[in-house]
């Protein structure tokens, strides 16, 4: 399998149009009940245009959001965390040149960022090229991303009173007003691929640890610390601002379902650095609170949760009020079955050095986590993390291709 054949220039892909850009481009099994939804897509609405390729899938438009919904589907479909990303040699093309906000910012860069790795591969979904971060300004927290370090943030938040100071007027389409654009570019892209749309964001705690710490943290001790002052009635900084991005995403979410997301995924990145009892006690309701706004806007529009280091309290997500839980590659398949029930969808969760593997092991590790998950067309497939950098672009293929291609062990 080759790789996306464009080789764009870099400044004539800033002024070309999208449209020109892509013209350009050439174990051991565990069987849950049988899921139900009366939301169900009708495949028959959904590729009835005669000019459908004949060669795809007629449900492929949306087959990932109805496995998303819990709906058994006729195979497992599959997109990658990360699968825009510097693993792909056109990716880098970009990413070597242009800072990440000028490419997260920029509509035309997003958008060839975010169809690169469809056109190469055949995921199941399109997801937005963007990060975590990127609403905290409407909040009026600055960060950016700086090639080698990460994310750093300046605003502090230490304090009630700089809780209190930042802004409640979440106007996205004013302060960000390419992701309108991008979303409702990659909208129209991914209608005429026959493919689904994903939308993301960040989880409350995760936005908080961030803002806190002000860049990446081993041990996320000050926001730890203000945890601790929160318990003693020292310090409600912590409550308050989860509170406040709390709001905030779930706004965020919708706007972005508004603008053309199908599905959206919430990111717990920095699940890792919560114990079980402070997993309950502060990110799960901040993010529970995230989940019913979206849900509440766009109750037909299906939410995965994505705890990342979070498998080990797995038990505390069964009621997170989102639509399917994803989970990391930490654990097995069969056992984060076994913990959320044969009624909680899920997705996941191969481990990304697999792909750095040979063919072979690395369509077995498709298969076993698709027997284990349920048989073919049971779970969403996924990474239990991110497409790592310099993994072989061949090897991506190679999964999703199997991913397609597998019925199960009697077929």
């Amino acid at each position: 399998r080759s790789s996306n054949t464009l080789q764009p220039n870099i400044t004539m892909a800033m002024k070309l149009p999208l449209s020109l850009l892509i013209l350009a481009t050439a174990a051991q099994g565990y069987t849950p009940t049988t899921r139900t939804n009366t939301r169900l897509f009708s495949a028959v609405e959904t590729t009835s245009d005669a000019t459908a390729d004949a060669t795809v899938a007629p449900g492929d438009r949306d087959i990932l959001v109805r496995a998303a919904r819990g709906e058994k589907v006729e195979r497992t479909p599959v997109w990658l965390m990360r699968q825009a990303g510097r693993y792909m040699a056109d990716f880098r093309k970009y990413s070597d040149v242009y800072p990440f906000r000028h490419r997260s910012e920029t509509p035309e860069i997003a958008c060839e960022l975010s169809l690169q790795c469809h056109r190469a591969y055949g995921m199941d979904g399109i997801i937005m090229f963007s990060d975590i971060l990127t609403p905290l300004p409407v909040m009026g927290i600055e960060f950016d991303v700086v090639k080698g370090t990460g994310p750093v943030i300046s605003t502090s938040i230490r304090t009630e009173e700089d809780v209190a100071n930042l802004s409640k007027d979440y106007n996205f389409e004013e302060k960000l007003p390419f992701i309108k654009e991008i979303l409702n570019k990659l909208s129209e892209e991914a209608e005429q691929a026959n493919t689904s749309l994903i939308g993301f964001v960040g989880a409350p705690f995760t936005l908080a640890a961030y803002t806190i710490e002000g860049k990446s943290s081993k041990h996320c001790l000050t926001t730890k610390k203000l945890m601790m002052a929160a318990e003693t009635g020292d310090n409600e900084c912590i409550t308050q601002f989860l509170d406040d991005l709390a709001q905030m995403i779930g706004e965020y979410a919708a706007y972005q379902i508004e603008c053309g997301a199908q599905v959206i995924q919430v990111f717990e990145s920095w699940a890792h650095q919560l114990s079980p009892e402070k997993f309950q006690k502060y990110a799960k309701p901040a993010a529970q609170k995230a989940i019913k706004i979206i849900k509440e806007k766009h109750p037909d529009v299906p939410v995965i949760y994505f705890a990342n280091g979070g498998s080990s309290y797995l038990e505390l997500q069964r009621d997170m009020g989102c639509d399917m839980i994803a989970v990391d590659w930490a654990i097995d398949m069969a056992q984060a079955r076994a913990i959320l029930g044969p009624d909680v969808p899920i997705s996941g969760n191969i481990d990304p050095t697999i792909l750095f593997g040979t063919k072979e092991q690395i369509e077995q590790a498709v298969r076993d986590v698709i027997d284990k998950a349920g048989g073919p067309g049971m779970h969403l497939m996924n990474l239990g993390h991110g497409v790592m950098q310099g993994t072989p672009e061949e090897s991506v293929g190679w999964l999703v291709d199997e991913c397609k291609r597998y019925m199960g062990k009697d077929a």
